[in-house]
């Protein structure tokens, strides 16, 4: 038996958790009642809220003193601020890039990534999308082998993705991100990374009123 299987379960937990809030099956300012949580997962209260901690460091949920943890409920202006700061980072990684000597493997890898959000639309797969499109834009990030800003990256993602779920469920048809990431391989295969760079940032500007729209909506049913 493996002595360290159960420091693995509270990583499980939030997997699993984080999975509930991606997808809306726990929503914005909901509470996360631990009693509730040891019932649907079948453990103790010790890992359910370990899990809830580690949440908490990637800004899904937030622990309140005296009522507990919940689900983080954004204002428009956390959104705004997120999305702008999003904006930038994406927009920096390109430019980044510029330093490479060779950026053929960087531009292959975004070009397959490309292939599946195409598909991924095609599918109505919101999941797969949201996959795809994060991984897209980490990638340059990861090329440049600039750890901080692929953590500080990843970080920013997670704490977006249940904002970027809800609206590729709702209208993922009619998502531009293909047209921008198609056009961001070209200008990086020209060594247009200015270009690029401009296609990144307003692409992000783009959906934002869309992810306000989605947000507000769902708040409106929640009420």
């Amino acid at each position: 038996m493996d002595v360290k299987a159960p420091a693995t379960i509270p990583y499980f937990l939030q997997e699993q958790i984080r999975e509930l809030i991606v997808d809306g099956t726990i929503r914005p300012g909901q509470p996360l009642r631990e009693q509730e949580l040891e019932q649907r997962f079948g453990t103790s209260r010790s890992p359910i809220r370990e899990a809830l901690r580690l949440l908490e460091l990637s800004g899904l949920v937030t622990h309140i003193q005296r009522k507990g943890f919940r689900v983080t409920l954004y204002t428009e202006t956390q959104i705004r601020h997120l999305y702008m700061l999003r904006a930038e980072l994406d927009a920096y990684c390109i430019r980044q890039v510029a330093e490479m000597p060779d950026v053929g493997p960087l531009v292959a890898e975004l070009g397959g990534l490309h292939e599946e959000i195409v598909a991924a639309t095609g599918r109505g797969d919101a999941r797969e999308f949201i996959a795809a499109s994060r991984d897209f834009y980490l990638a340059a990030a990861r090329f440049t082998g600039n750890a901080p800003l692929t953590t500080m990256l990843s970080k920013l993602y997670e704490q977006i993705e249940p904002l970027g779920y809800l609206l590729a469920r709702q209208s993922l048809e009619a998502n531009t991100i293909a047209a921008y990431t198609e056009g961001i391989i070209q200008a990086l295969g020209d060594r247009a990374f200015e270009r690029a760079a401009d296609l990144t940032r307003r692409y992000v500007l783009e959906v934002l009123p869309e992810i306000l729209g989605a947000y507000r909506e769902a708040a409106l049913q929640d009420a």
